[in-house]
């Protein structure tokens, strides 16, 4: 634990309750202030809309600005979004919820960087370890946003949530006090635009540890997106089981995602990124089963423990594995286009889960995961079997 590791996980600590908040109330949120059910999780949809979108240029700003800069500025962003947001929840204005929800999602993608930072912030090999060490601070951040929100949601009796956005927007201005002390580790500025700044993009895409890389935590994202942003209307809209049940389904959900940081980075270094991959999968597979029985909290809280433990699995190995696919002058292209990839797949995962959970049911959006996981062992045992060679 170094300076820079150390205030990068005390910003992840803050500025990622702008993530447990926003999966958390903004569907809820949206039902309520709009006559249009289906179009309920837009708001949640639009802010995964805004991280993809905004990946490949919140990477070509940091080359140019560095670290610090880009994360004070989206955290500064962040901050004033989220009151934009609780004054749209006072005039139940939908659309400019749904405008809020997506530049909170541009500012999450500066902050998704974090990882790649804490990862520059170490020894190549320690990198595991580091991006684990980060993780882990979603544990608190997730506990800390929702507990938050719901603590703040009743502050003005006469608008609900909107201290919760309040209360959000507190916690998006502390990374910028935080990395006021941050050092860049970039010695140089790498112009994205620049062909000659190491080998083609397409060339570091085809890899066989790129894609494998790319593919799982694309994927990961994917099966718990679509999963975990369907999770409160399914338990508290469809099925009418309590916020507080389904806050703390979430809260444990997310602790599953981020606790075994405490033990990834060391599995990994021990057993290989591919072998820890299968493992995330079949996670997902007990998942899906217990999705299968009948719709009782218990099954949920089981079935989200599950997804949040593939998803810590698949996503911190292939996050660890990309960065050993590129040489330092091409980082900055390779972080883009990897982050513009996993988080479109999120995107699309959530502009679904809407749509999905109003026109089928909660069986039938796990059974759709199933493909993600086919296709992450595919590659896997591919590159596995090309690296060979």
């Amino acid at each position: 634990m170094n300076k820079n590791l150390l205030l990068l996980t005390l910003s992840q600590v803050f500025g990622f309750t702008a993530a447990t908040i926003t999966v958390f109330l903004s569907g809820i949120i949206g039902s309520k202030i709009t006559s249009i059910q289906i179009l309920s999780t837009l708001p949640t949809a639009l802010y995964v809309v805004g991280t993809a979108t905004f990946t490949i240029l919140a990477a070509k700003i940091m080359s140019k600005i560095g670290r610090r800069l880009g994360f004070i500025f989206a955290s500064l962003i962040m901050s004033a979004t989220s009151l934009l947001a609780a004054f749209a929840i006072s005039q139940e204005n939908f659309i400019l919820f749904c405008i809020s929800c997506l530049i909170l999602g541009m500012g999450m993608a500066f902050n998704h960087q974090y990882r790649f930072a804490a990862a520059e912030s170490v020894e190549k090999e320690k990198a595991p370890k580091a991006i684990s060490i980060l993780m882990l601070a979603g544990i608190v951040s997730a506990f800390l946003g929702i507990s938050s929100a719901n603590y703040a949601k009743n502050l003005f009796s006469d608008y609900l949530y909107v201290g919760s956005y309040i209360m959000l927007a507190l916690f998006s201005f502390m990374p910028a006090i935080f990395l006021f002390f941050y050092k860049n580790n970039e010695n140089t500025k790498i112009d994205l635009n620049n062909k000659n700044e190491g080998r083609k993009l397409s060339k570091i895409i085809l890899q066989p540890r790129f894609l494998q890389a790319i593919i799982a935590a694309a994927c990961a994202y994917g099966v718990m997106s679509i999963l975990m942003t369907a999770t409160p209307l399914s338990m508290h809209v469809m099925e009418k089981m309590s916020l507080e049940k389904t806050g703390f389904v979430l809260q444990i959900h997310v602790a599953a995602m981020f606790l075994p940081s405490l033990i990834t980075g060391h599995l990994i270094k021990k057993f290989g990124h591919s072998n820890i991959m299968h493992i995330g999968v079949l996670f997902f597979i007990i998942t899906i089963v217990f999705s299968l029985f009948e719709q009782t909290y218990e099954n949920y809280m089981v079935a989200l423990i599950f997804l949040g433990l593939g998803w810590n699995f698949l996503f911190i190995s292939g996050t660890s594995l990309v960065v050993l696919t590129y040489k330092e002058e091409e980082k900055f292209r390779a972080q883009g286009i990897n982050d513009l990839i996993v988080f479109s797949t999120m995107a699309i995962a959530s502009l679904s889960a809407g749509v999905l959970i109003s026109l089928t049911s909660w069986e039938t959006m796990n059974l759709i995961c199933v493909p993600f996981c086919i296709l992450i062992v595919y590659v896997t045992v591919r590159a596995d079997i090309l690296s060979k060679k």
